[in-house]
């Protein structure tokens, strides 16, 4: 690595803010390159979960009592937060969810009634099965059609069968910004001035790309956007829906109950303003302040000095992978970021993963979600290593040797 990265980015001292590293699996100090599943939370977030609890807990909306007050000003004091991490026009189009998940669900769902049979809906190959499954059920509620736009050999999208593929029926296109199997950095706002070209709407799953890259909603111009806190070192149960204003007035609410409601009487119901409109029941309150504090940490970074180390971790790891005979990397494009999936051949992942752990090196084997993926490239997983700002030389010098060591003892 350059000598110059590591004297200016202090990766000792960004360590020491995560407590979690500082420990000891199977008897060797832990080496956690399993940041694509969740990234690990800096101390300055779970104190921000606990002294929420400690002090200022209440339900949100609609109190007059102390509490109440503060509780609410916290949570949308978060939601500012992000709608600023995102460059979105208006706080109100931010949309606190469950996670990535609920997110694309929520307006897979709530988009049904603009949906009909004549409509197509594109993803692609590489996308998570929260990306996949809610656009197949859209399709068999309306008799829409569900298009794959497929990949080339480096993990890529074909944007020639792209372009084929959206006509005048293309009603939705919803992708990965960021495979979070092979890393790769989609060509976003060039397919979102594809889709604007016939009028479709686009989604873009940021999952992966939220903690890797600065998001700016208004400049890729996409309709949605989302992504979860516990990828972006915030807690788990937290997400974020971004749409745009005149995109989410013409979604019918996702679910029903307390606080998506202006007015219930027997005969009918008016429904709440956004953001409310879409934010039914008691919300995760403390997830919420977990996920500002996270924002926080990663503004009090140099952001752009963090990627640079990220990628130098990665750039690192790869080179020495190379090196290990039989073994084939999943996923080669020119534009990644921070993740490996390979195979070593004849060695099935999860083998090798389990051998690693006994090394305290943590590792995600399987097929990450990507059923489909796995099926493109006809293998039943990989071992994934992906990489974050707390993660060193040093301990990837450790996992090319329990590779090492886990390839002896199986083959």
């Amino acid at each position: 690595m350059n000598q110059k990265l590591e004297k200016i980015f202090n990766v000792e001292k960004i360590r020491s803010d995560f407590p979690i590293l500082n420990q000891e699996v199977n008897g060797s100090p832990l080496i956690y390159f399993d940041n694509a599943a969740s990234t690990q939370k800096p101390i300055s977030v779970i104190n921000s979960i606990s002294n929420y609890y400690k002090n200022d807990h209440s339900n949100v909306h609609r109190g007059v009592h102390s509490l109440s007050i503060r509780a609410t000003e916290q949570y949308e004091q978060s939601r500012r937060s992000i709608a600023q991490f995102v460059n979105a026009s208006h706080d109100h189009e931010i949309i606190l969810t469950k996670g990535s998940t609920e997110s694309i669900n929520l307006v897979a769902n709530s988009i049904t009634h603009q949906i009909n049979t004549n409509d197509e809906i594109i993803i692609t190959t590489m996308e998570h099965h929260s990306n996949i499954v809610p656009w197949q059920e859209l399709c068999i509620r309306t008799g829409a059609k569900l298009k794959i736009a497929p990949i080339n050999t480096n993990g890529e999208i074909d944007l020639d069968v792209l372009k084929q593929l959206i006509n005048k029926r293309t009603r939705f296109i919803s992708m990965v910004h960021i495979s979070n199997t092979l890393g790769t950095i989609n060509p976003i706002k060039e397919i979102i001035e594809m889709a604007k070209s016939v009028g479709a709407f686009t989604l873009i799953d940021g999952a992966q790309a939220a903690a890797h890259m600065d998001i700016d909603v208004q400049s890729l111009g996409c309709d949605f956007y989302v992504f979860s806190g516990h990828k972006l070192y915030g807690p788990t149960g937290i997400g974020v829906l971004y749409g745009k204003e005149e995109c989410l007035n013409s979604l019918s609410p996702y679910q029903y109950g307390g606080e998506m409601i202006l007015k219930v009487t027997f005969e009918e119901t008016t429904y709440n303003e956004l953001p409310h409109k879409f934010e039914a029941g008691t919300p995760n309150i403390a997830g919420a302040v977990g996920l500002r504090n996270a924002i926080d940490y990663l503004g009090n970074l140099n952001f752009d000095m963090a990627l640079k180390h990220e990628m130098a971790i990665h750039d690192y790891a790869l080179n020495q992978l190379l090196l290990i005979p039989n073994i084939e990397i999943i996923g080669t494009a020119t534009n990644k970021s921070s993740i490996i999936s390979f195979i070593i051949k004849d060695l099935h992942p999860h083998d090798i993963g389990t051998i690693l752990n006994q090394k305290a090196v943590a590792v995600r084997t399987g097929h990450h979600c990507t059923m489909p993926l796995m099926d493109h490239y006809q293998i039943p997983g990989t071992i994934r290593s992906s990489f974050s700002f707390y993660n060193t030389i040093d301990e990837v010098d450790v996992m090319i040797e329990a590779l090492d060591m886990a390839i002896n003892m199986l083959s």
